[in-house]
């Protein structure tokens, strides 16, 4: 199991980002949250297994839709279990 942090930039406020990862996160069976940050990137914790993970970061770096537009994408990764039982959208 894999415990991250993933900070995405680019143009990924105002285009259903958070809903494209939360939507994502469930179908990759990622347990964690996203919420959009006041410099106008999005900030996410998820958690999962590798494989899991992996996929996930895949689908994030394409983004929701042509109107997206991912430029950076940094992972850091923790060593605790957080013990998320759902991925949420954060106000």
């Amino acid at each position: 199991m894999r415990y991250i942090a993933i900070s995405v930039r680019g143009r990924v406020q105002g285009v259903g980002f958070r809903y494209f990862t939360q939507h994502t996160a469930t179908d990759c069976n990622i347990t964690g949250w996203v919420k959009n940050e006041a410099d106008g990137s999005v900030y996410i914790e998820a958690y999962g297994g590798d494989e899991n993970i992996d996929l996930f970061l895949d689908k994030i770096k394409k983004g929701p839709s042509r109107f997206a537009k991912v430029s950076d994408l940094s992972v850091k990764e923790y060593a605790e279990d957080p013990e998320f039982t759902s991925f949420d959208i954060k106000y």
